[in-house]
Parts: structure tokens; C-alpha cells; sequence
């Protein structure tokens, strides 16, 4: 039985017009490609899947397709209670006032990138721009060392493309390799402890579980090795979209260029517009029917969180870009409830800093070529060329 086919070819726009058919169509569907799942494409039934987690748990598979080969990563391998001293260990390094200290460095660093692109007047933004930036935040938030950014830049795109080719074994070995990074982290970190109220992997060491005891080491090193990689995916594939709409959109481009004070409200309609996960995954822990489907116990579920960032019954005409949008607090681009993403305020930062510095260094932007779409298991794009007219000097 196959309602949909996750493997077809898409382009940037065609995910979007099959999810609207989902939607109206067969809002609980089934295919049988990246080893088979249920997909949940409507806004009220992704939310209560979220809301009950004891039903829909992320402890057996999170993502579609599979990647956990190598181990339980902590906090997004585990189900609430067990999950929620991991969460409590790193979400006060996220917060949003800790998070707001870190906006000079973030926009250093988009300005050192972004400079030459402008004067070069062509860039492929995911690439030269996203990409980077995204692995130079997170190695600055993490405290990495230069020489391992570098590495973290690497091994964390080995690994994602094997993700994306969805081959089991290029994933067990590219993952294996962000494991042995991991260990060199806390290996140095337990040398040369650092702050842990400013250091993730030291507030992991310090951390204590229910019973007052230390974390058990391998779940250390694999919570290490789910947060090295989980904040440079989504800026690539979610800015490269946000640009496609300003290229398609110049007007919008200019006004945002000329009160860059509308930023923070646009990024929030972009993160509902270009949501970058299509979903996070759970699988029904009990025979389950929605919307007169039948799914069994122990069978994946996608939760289509792009899908739902575009239902008709929640947002008025969902496929336009509506600043100050009235239920714009309805999107889950982050998810709800207990694993409501730990990293949203630092996402936020970081892509109105990367936003407010591209439309900064240039006087204008278009696409130079046709945006390549990314596939499972994000919503977004691999690749935006542009044309980049610098600011005049």
C-alpha cells in the first residue's frame, strides 16, 4: 500500500504542492520508500501526536529515514523522564538571554564570509555562506577549538550526506567518525574544564541524573555527538529557502533591507513558510487510528512538520509570506512539548544575523540558476546560486 512516494524527484516548489494535496487528500498516508512509514501531513494531527508521548515515542526511530546506527544519542534518543536530565544539563546554555551575548561574534563571522562573496558578485548561498557560518556558530558555542571546526565541518557534512543518500553503511561510518571527535571533546574537557555555565560538554560532565549521579559516560559521548551535529543541518537547507522567496520577491528584499527592525518578525513567518525538517518521527507504542487509518503498533510515523506549517485550516492562505502574521505562535518549525528544540533561540539568532548581514553587503540579490531541493529528511535547499550586487563602496 503506497499513498505517496518519498523517493519521488522534487523540486524546490513540488514538495509543497504535495503536501496541500496530502492535506486534502489522504492526510494520514502511507509509503512504502526509505523502508516504509506512516506520514501524519495535517497541523491537528501532528500536534496531538506531539502532545502524547507516551503513545509516540522518539526512543525507537526519530528521523526518516533511519540514522541510529551507533548508539543512543541523549536527549532526542530518549523519551521523557529518562530524557529530561540531559535536557536540563544543556537548555540553560540556551537560553535566550545567554544566547543574545553571543549576536557580536555571530555577526563577525557572517560579515568575514559574507564580504568577499558580495564583492565577488556570485555565491551558491548554501554552500559558501550557510554552511560555514552555521558550523562556525556552533563551534564558537561549543568552544571548540580552531583545528576542530574544521573537522567538525568535515566529518558533520560526511555524515549528512550519507544521511541523505540514505545508505546505512556510509551513515555508520561517517557517524562513528563524529563519535571519535566526541571523545577527543571530552577527552580535553575533562584535562581542561571549562565554565559550565558557558560550556556544553563541561555542564555534561558536571551534570548529575535523578539519583544524583554523574551521566554514564557513553551517554555523554553520545549527547556530544547528537548536539555536534544537530545545529549545522537546518541553516543551510532553511536560509537557501528564505533567499529563493527574496529573489522571487524584491520588494520584500528591499523592505527588509531598508528596516532591518522587521527581521525578526519575517523570520518567523519564514520558519513557518521554510519550515528545514520535514518532520521529526515517532512510532506508536500501541494499535493507534487516525483519521480512520489503522497503524500498529511499533510502525514509524513522520510527523510532517512542513506539512503542517502550511495547513489551510490553521493559516490563512498558507502558501504567501504575511509579515506579522496574527497565529504565527501556532508553527511548529521547533516542534512542541517535551522535545520542543533546546536550540531555537540560538536558530532564531542565528539566521536574522545572517539574513540582516546578506541584505547588508549587497544592494541586491537574484538566482542565478534553479535552486537544488534537499531530500529527506529536510525541507529546504542543498543549493541557491545567486547574483549578488554589492553595496556600493
Amino acid at each position: 500500500m503506497q499513498d505517496f512516494d518519498a523517493s519521488a524527484i522534487e523540486s524546490f516548489d513540488s514538495l509543497h504542492a504535495m503536501h496541500a494535496d496530502m492535506r486534502a487528500r489522504c492526510p494520514v498516508g502511507r509509503t512504502e520508500a526509505l523502508g516504509g512509514f506512516w506520514a501524519l501531513f495535517r497541523h491537528a494531527d501532528v500536534l496531538a501526536a506531539l502532545q502524547q508521548p507516551t503513545r509516540f515515542v522518539t526512543s525507537v526511530q526519530n528521523v526518516v529515514p533511519k540514522v541510529a546506527f551507533t548508539g543512543r544519542r541523549p536527549p532526542l534518543h530518549l523519551d521523557p523522564p529518562e530524557h529530561t536530565p540531559y535536557r536540563a544539563a544543556l537548555n540553560p546554555l540556551l537560553s535566550t538571554e545567554k544566547i543574545a551575548r553571543l549576536e557580536p561574534a555571530i555577526h563577525r563571522i557572517c560579515t568575514e564570509l559574507m564580504q568577499p562573496l558580495a564583492t565577488r558578485g556570485h555565491a551558491d548561498i548554501c554552500e559558501d555562506y550557510a554552511s560555514h557560518l552555521a558550523v562556525r556558530v556552533f563551534g564558537h558555542w561549543m568552544q571548540l577549538p580552531p583545528a576542530m571546526v574544521q573537522v567538525l565541518r568535515d566529518a558533520g557534512q560526511a555524515f549528512v550526506m550519507a544521511v541523505r543518500s540514505a545508505q546505512p553503511d556510509s551513515m555508520k561510518r561517517t557517524s562513528l567518525a563524529l563519535y571519535e571527535m566526541a571523545r577527543e571533546l571530552i577527552a580535553l574537557r575533562q584535562r581542561e574544564s571549562l565554565d559550565p555555565d558557558t560550556d556544553p560538554t563541561s555542564a555534561l560532565l558536571a551534570a548529575r541524573d535523578a539519583a544524583g549521579q554523574p551521566f554514564h559516560a557513553e551517554m555523554v559521548v553520545g549527547t556530544v555527538r547528537q548536539v555536534l551535529v544537530v545545529g549545522i543541518v537546518a541553516p543551510t537547507v532553511f536560509l537557501g529557502g528564505v533567499c529563493v522567496h527574496l529573489s522571487r520577491h524584491p520588494d520584500l528584499q528591499q523592505l527588509l533591507r531598508a528596516q532591518p527592525d522587521l527581521l525578526p518578525a519575517a523570520i518567523e513567518e519564514f520558519l513557518r513558510l521554510y519550515t528545514p525538517y520535514r518532520g521529526f518521527a515517532r512510532t506508536a507504542t500501541e494499535d493507534i487510528e487516525i483519521n480512520g487509518r489503522q497503524i500498529k503498533a511499533q510502525e514509524p510515523i513522520a510527523l510532517v512538520y512542513a506539512s503542517a506549517n502550511r495547513d489551510e485550516a490553521v493559516f490563512e492562505r498558507p502558501d504567501e509570506f504575511i509579515l506579522h502574521r496574527p497565529n504565527l505562535h501556532q508553527h511548529i518549525a521547533f516542534g512542541h512539548g517535551a522535545h520542543y528544540c533546546a536550540g531555537a533561540a540560538l536558530a532564531r539568532l542565528e539566521m536574522r544575523v545572517a539574513l540582516q548581514v546578506l541584505l547588508e553587503q549587497t544592494h541586491a540579490f537574484s538566482l542565478a540558476a534553479e535552486p537544488e531541493p534537499a531530500p529527506y529528511p529536510e525541507a529546504g535547499t542543498l543549493s541557491v546560486p545567486l547574483n549578488l550586487v554589492a553595496q556600493p563602496a
